[in-house]
């Protein structure tokens, strides 16, 4: 009877044990997938800022809100169709 006992103890040790690696290994997964969004989301910032500090696309980005270069003349067109 006391055998019984013991290894019904250690069965409870080892079931417990199970249960702890499986929410840990979980766990694990679930934070490598936040790591893989994160360095996903890296890569695209790392993008944009270099897209941003090219002369080109601040030159595009200047012209889309209307400015111009010091010395040019600024002309507007009207009565186009469609516009």
């Amino acid at each position: 009877m006391v055998l019984l006992v013991v290894l019904v103890v250690v069965l409870g040790l080892y079931v417990q044990q199970g249960l702890a690696y499986l929410s840990t290994r979980s766990q694990a997964n679930q934070q490598a997938a936040i790591v893989q969004r994160l360095a996903r989301q890296n890569r695209q910032l790392i993008r944009q800022e270099k897209s941003l500090n090219n002369p080109a696309t601040i030159v595009k980005d200047a012209r889309e809100l209307g400015m111009v270069k010091s010395g040019e003349r600024p002309f507007v067109v009207t009565g186009l169709p469609g516009g």
